[in-house]
């Protein structure tokens, strides 16, 4: 972890933990959509692919199946780097969520995602905040010429 984000009062621990949460209250809500399907419905879904690997199990993929992965995660150990990361993974999940109260009409649903939705935007704004402080700590320096976080 970065020196930097100690003197910023983000805890990445607490981040970390609540984007886990996000993570499941969506696979609860699949599991509470999926767990009462009839064969039939299985049969006569997009649902039966899934079913057929993994039941009504929750496994964590994006909509057109491709399966999460850390891979997905971008670290680079330069604290510019990272936060811009963390900005756009923040807007692609609020993107998302946008995207999925568009075709969702549970209310049920769309009450999580929203809530969900919400927190992104929070975290966006707090990664933003974040960067600023990162300025302030570098002196005005040219961010850009050098790491930060092995560089002096």
């Amino acid at each position: 972890m970065s020196s930097y984000l100690i003197h910023w009062n983000i805890s990445d621990a607490s981040l970390g933990t609540e984007e886990l949460g996000h993570l499941e209250m969506v696979g609860t809500i699949v599991h509470q959509l999926t767990r009462n399907l009839t064969e039939e419905q299985q049969q006569e879904s997009s649902f039966a692919p899934y079913f057929v690997d993994h039941t009504a199990g929750v496994y964590p993929q994006a909509a057109s199946g491709a399966p999460w992965s850390a891979a997905t995660m971008q670290v680079m150990g330069d604290p510019i780097s990272d936060l811009c990361e963390n900005l756009a993974a923040e807007q692609k999940a609020r993107s998302t969520y946008d995207n999925i109260l568009r075709l969702s009409d549970d209310p049920d649903v769309n009450d999580v995602i929203r809530f969900l939705r919400a927190r992104e935007v929070v975290h966006f704004q707090r990664f933003g905040e974040a960067i600023e402080k990162l300025r302030e700590h570098l002196d005005r320096r040219n961010v850009y010429l050098y790491n930060p976080s092995i560089e002096a």
